[in-house]
């Protein structure tokens, strides 16, 4: 994966790997913008790390993902080492966000979110732009669909973090 960085691929917990083409530019100015809003919070709140597509974490399962954006608790991000930081983490982060893209299925996405969930995430979006929905994921509770929302919180895991959608849509 690290060899092939114009590429978003990805490897299962069984080793199969998932070549991802590139975002269209719609899809890439929604993600822009989530990044943003997302950057504004952590930079104001300081508890966290936040991180773009571009980076890949090893979750516990062995699989090898790349989150549309994501975040990690400060304490547990400077728990690892110096060299592990360099290299594809070995930590599933607190926080994950998937945007749903017109490539992707819905199915394949929700299984990923119940990945992330499976390995230790603690609050997971999922944002079908196209449907006007978000999914929100938390360990050991159903999913929650929200239709057309303007907003949505991250409490309590992300204190005072609210996505405007408005942007995103």
């Amino acid at each position: 994966c690290q060899i092939n960085r114009d590429l978003r691929i990805e490897r299962t917990a069984t080793g199969e790997l998932l070549i991802m083409p590139p975002t269209g530019s719609e899809t890439g100015g929604s993600n822009f913008e989530l990044s943003g809003q997302l950057f504004n919070w952590t930079k104001q709140d300081g508890t966290g790390r936040g991180f773009d597509s571009s980076t890949g974490f090893i979750l516990p399962n062995g699989a090898t993902v790349s989150p549309d954006i994501s975040w990690v608790k400060l304490e547990r991000w400077n728990a690892l080492s110096k060299y592990s930081r360099t290299k594809f983490a070995p930590i599933a982060p607190d926080f994950v966000v998937e945007l749903r893209s017109p490539s992707d299925t819905l199915k394949d996405l929700q299984d990923k979110m119940q990945q992330y969930m499976d390995n230790g995430v603690r609050l997971g979006w999922l944002i079908d732009r196209k449907r006007r929905r978000v999914y929100i994921y938390r360990p050991g509770v159903a999913v929650q669909q929200l239709d057309n929302p303007e907003t949505v919180s991250g409490d309590p895991e992300l204190p005072g973090f609210v996505l405007k959608l408005e942007e995103i849509w």
